[in-house]
């Protein structure tokens, strides 16, 4: 509900963006609303290339979550199939996070995704942006040389340097 009048006021920044579907909408429902919209990737086992810098994501609730229909999940393989073409360097896009990081409910228990953990082992994204476990929203942590970032339902601003040694 309310995914139109959402995107409207995002349509106001004239800036490239790039959107994955969270767990309330599909990637679908993203692509029928940005469709016009060139400046507007909807990333969801696909990416982009925006300044030079490569994006790839994929959205949806990773594992299925308890939530029932309305929810937007996709199982553990169905995630990997959409990570596995993700190029090593690109900035990696996911609604869920990557298991045990950033990714604890309220009840203390790891929620996140062990694909997205696993892609972002194996293609050492500068930075990795999640979102899906509110707890974790607005917290950065690393894994080896990536920088995860929970951006939750608020967003952050991260300034990803062009030189990657800084």
């Amino acid at each position: 509900h309310g995914l139109d009048e959402l995107c409207d006021v995002l349509r106001e920044i004239r800036k490239p963006m790039v959107v994955v579907p969270g767990n309330a909408e599909s990637d679908e429902e993203l692509r029928r609303v940005w469709h016009d919209t060139p400046l507007v990737h909807v990333l969801h086992g696909s990416g982009c290339t925006i300044d030079g810098q490569a994006f790839w994501g994929v959205g949806g609730a990773v594992p299925i979550t308890p939530f029932g229909a309305w929810s937007f999940d996709l199982s553990e393989d169905q995630a990997s199939a959409l990570l596995d073409p993700c190029p090593t360097g690109a900035v990696l896009v996911t609604h869920s996070p990557p298991y045990g990081v950033l990714d604890h409910g309220t009840r203390g228990v790891s929620l996140g995704s062990r694909e997205v953990l696993s892609t972002i082992r194996r293609r050492t994204p500068p930075l990795a942006v999640c979102g899906h476990i509110h707890g974790s929203s607005g917290r950065t942590a690393s894994i080896g040389p990536t920088i995860v970032v929970n951006a939750g339902p608020r967003g952050v601003v991260h300034v990803l340097s062009r030189d990657r040694s800084v």
